[in-house]
């Protein structure tokens, strides 16, 4: 697992400059997505059709993962109200580790927990951080593989279209 790790982070850096923007999805049918969150409630994405999703897969190791946390965050509650969620899956850590994380982090969506990264191998979140940007018809639209700004207006433009 550590190598696949380590190939994860240094993939992640090399491709990272390019990761600045949302980019259409072209790779086939929205994988399934069913996991526990940090408290053991099960999440399935199935259940959100009719919203629009964002599924970004993380690990606490990934600085760009940490960094655009917040832009998320502030994304996510900008757009109280209406039909928008936010799925972040972990990458097979412990519970411990992510545990550590949000008491330094308090974020108000779920933390789902991959627990031997087989979903996370399923939507080919071979980068992290990796971001699928769901529409309300329950397929893929945007992906980005990097560090992203959630708040800037590109991206809000995005979710708007996704929202209408």
């Amino acid at each position: 697992m550590l190598s696949f790790a380590v190939a994860l982070v240094l993939a992640g850096a090399a491709l990272l400059a390019s990761a600045t923007e949302l980019k259409r999805w072209e790779g086939g049918a929205t994988p399934p997505l069913a996991l526990e969150d940090i408290k053991g409630q099960t999440h399935d994405l199935g259940d959100y059709k009719g919203k629009v999703v964002l599924v970004n897969f993380w690990a606490t190791w990934c600085e760009p993962c940490r960094a655009e946390m917040p832009s998320i965050d502030r994304l996510r509650t900008s757009l109280k109200g209406k039909p928008f969620e936010v799925l972040a899956v972990n990458m097979a850590e412990p519970l411990s580790r992510i545990e550590k994380f949000t008491a330094s982090m308090p974020l108000g969506f779920p933390l789902l927990r991959d627990r031997d990264g087989s979903v996370s191998k399923t939507w080919k979140a071979r980068l992290l951080p990796a971001s699928y940007l769901i529409g309300r018809d329950g397929r893929i639209h945007y992906v980005a593989y990097g560090e992203l700004d959630w708040s800037s207006d590109a991206v809000r433009a995005r979710v708007a279209e996704l929202l209408q």
